[in-house]
């Protein structure tokens, strides 16, 4: 159903074979049962153990931090399969956000998943860091993914410019979950006592903008597989569902839904890989934050045409299209404030000044200092 192109650039490429076996890999496990079953249970064993045993979880993460090596264009591209098969594990978290934090700290990776508390308002975490390297935790923070299931959960105190690698026994969690049944949970520590050897410098990298925007990139990229997908899917019902003795697809109304759907699933698709090349490059600030802004704003629009073009099929359990469009809503309220994207690309165009207008669309963030 799902048909994806793989990031390519004049400097960042992503080998075919890896797209090809990660959409092979996806298409086999998360299927539309296992997808179904892990809203109830909360997880989706079969597909966390085939993604780890590809090694698939830690692409991006240097080999010599105990990842799977690759660019961060690589861990992109796998993420966005993920979204186009609605894959429901922390991939994301474990990779180029919680991977990423630990690696650049020299901090070892887990056997298992991770998850990053993504800056929720009503998060009161306390943070002391004690006198012999070890940290103390106290508080809560709120919409953890996957935080019940996941064996660290990678934090960034920017006030001490620590990373802190906390262990599942360390803290609690109340299990709630975002509209499209994946876990969301509030984390609760009570000053719990974190190991010294499991707190680091953060390292050159690490800044809250700059885990801010692999927050943000990492849903965009969910979005870009997720609306491809929805797209594909409208397009086969609307050839197979028959009204007055003729494909629905062949009506003009509803050919307008298909072209506008297909219009947003491009845009986003493209302004994902522009995102994902630059940010590999290095400094992608502004080419995410455009794309955060896009993905948003189609995953709004494309949802509504998609599920119009159903009719009510679209809005039944035991149809798939539910998959995509609760995920895309659920996804454009993460790692983002409102307007946050949309104010940041502002504030950007503003800085270089009107008569650079151009060069900073056409050049990106090479034009910010």
């Amino acid at each position: 159903m799902t048909h994806v192109q793989p990031i390519s650039g004049p400097d960042v490429a992503v080998d075919e074979l890896l797209s090809d076996a990660a959409t092979k890999l996806f298409r086999d496990t998360s299927d539309f049962d296992t997808v179904q079953a892990a809203e109830a249970e909360g997880w989706a064993p079969s597909v966390w153990n085939a993604v780890a045993e590809a090694g698939f979880a830690w692409i991006g993460v240097p080999e010599s931090a105990g990842g799977s090596g690759g660019t961060l264009a690589d861990a992109c591209e796998v993420l966005r399969i993920a979204g186009a098969h609605a894959a429901p594990i922390p991939l994301a978290e474990t990779g180029i956000i919680g991977g990423w934090l630990l690696a650049c700290a020299g901090l070892p990776l887990p056997d298992g998943p991770i998850t990053v508390a993504p800056g929720r308002p009503g998060d009161d975490l306390t943070v002391t860091i004690n006198g012999d390297g070890s940290a103390t935790l106290d508080g809560s923070l709120q919409r953890v993914p996957w935080a019940a299931r996941s064996d660290v959960l990678a934090l960034f105190d920017a006030s001490s410019g620590k990373v802190i690698a906390a262990p599942n026994s360390a803290y609690t969690t109340e299990r709630l979950t975002n509209m499209a049944g994946e876990p969301r949970e509030t984390v609760s520590f009570a000053n719990a006592m974190i190991d010294a050897a499991a707190v680091a410098d953060a390292g050159p990298e690490v800044t809250a903008d700059a885990l801010r925007n692999r927050g943000a990139l990492s849903r965009t990229m969910l979005m870009a597989g997720a609306l491809e997908a929805m797209l594909d899917l409208t397009v086969e019902y609307c050839e197979v569902r028959q009204q007055f003795g003729k494909p629905i697809g062949r009506f003009q109304a509803v050919q307008q839904h298909l072209v506008w759907t297909a219009q947003d699933a491009a845009i986003t698709k493209m302004a994902a890989q522009v995102a994902a090349r630059q940010a590999a490059r290095g400094d992608g600030r502004f080419e995410i934050a455009a794309a955060r802004s896009l993905a948003n704003e189609c995953a709004s629009t494309a949802t509504r045409q998609c599920h119009q073009a159903h009719g009510a099929m679209g809005m039944t359990q035991e149809y798939v299209l539910h998959h995509f469009s609760r995920r895309l809503w659920s996804w454009r309220s993460e790692w983002t404030h409102p307007g946050e994207w949309s104010l940041n690309v502002g504030r950007f165009a503003e800085s270089v000044g009107a008569e650079n207008l151009y060069p900073l669309i056409t050049a990106g963030s090479s034009m910010l200092r």
